[in-house]
């Protein structure tokens, strides 16, 4: 029966040195969980955000997997350990998730409402009855949001605009644009988009040991990219404006 304790030990000690081998060797995979935005992270793998990440990581030996689902899906994944991060989060939207330094991109946000409306601010906000998808949580990043309505998809908010039941949507541009694409060309004069906000977008890792080394290795590479200016062809490629610096603001 000793010997059976000993040998027992012994491979114990073996499993748990390869468990943190495992954990010191570098990964080799990222699964990022994202929303599908059209041209941007497209089912495919194809889209400008897709491209950028890649950039970031397949360099230093990090192979992108794309898993495409819902939103609030992909946040659950991530939590589940089923993703490594979710795209697009805004900063520290969730204490459950690690935030990098760096952001790779940020979202250009819009009110959509009718032309008959008075002008939309970031001061005058709270005047409003406001519309967004849920989980998007806009209430926590622009000032002054006083009456807001959650809904849970992009179809019918222009009848609901039309109708009074709020007042503006918001959301980023390209959602956005798509909402007023709902519209027929007669229509679409009866609408008015503002910008209202920029705000920088990031990846939320896992709490995990994989999920930090991810983490470290993606702030290490933006910082080499933004310092050599790598990544601005990738934005001129898709026509957006970048993000770094001054020639990045929002004109």
């Amino acid at each position: 029966m000793h010997g059976w304790r000993v040998v027992l030990m012994v491979l114990a000690l073996v499993a748990g040195a390869v468990r943190i081998a495992e954990a010191a060797e570098a990964p080799k995979q990222v699964r990022l969980a994202s929303e599908r935005w059209e041209d941007y992270t497209n089912a495919d793998g194809s889209g400008m955000a897709w491209d950028i990440l890649r950039k970031v990581f397949e360099p230093a030996g990090v192979r992108v997997q794309v898993l495409s689902v819902p939103y609030s899906r992909a946040v659950g994944l991530v939590k589940r350990g089923e993703a490594d991060a979710w795209v697009g989060s805004y900063h520290e939207e969730s204490s459950d998730y690690l935030y990098p330094r760096w952001h790779f991109d940020t979202d250009h946000i819009y009110a959509l409402g009718l032309l008959g409306k008075p002008p939309l601010t970031r001061d005058n906000l709270g005047q409003f009855k406001l519309s967004w998808v849920r989980g998007y949580d806009y209430q926590r990043y622009l000032p002054h949001v006083g009456e807001y309505r959650e809904v849970q998809r992009r179809e019918g908010i222009l009848p609901m605009l039309e109708r009074g039941r709020v007042d503006f949507y918001i959301d980023a541009q390209t959602e956005v644009d798509y909402v007023l694409g709902q519209a027929g060309d007669a229509e679409r004069g009866k609408f008015r988009r503002t910008h209202i906000a920029e705000l920088p977008l990031y990846l939320a890792f896992g709490k995990t040991d994989k999920g930090r080394a991810l983490k470290d290795i993606f702030d290490q590479r933006m910082t080499a990219l933004v310092a050599s200016g790598e990544l601005r062809a990738i934005f001129a490629q898709w026509q957006q404006p970048y993000p770094f610096g001054e020639a990045g603001k929002h004109p």
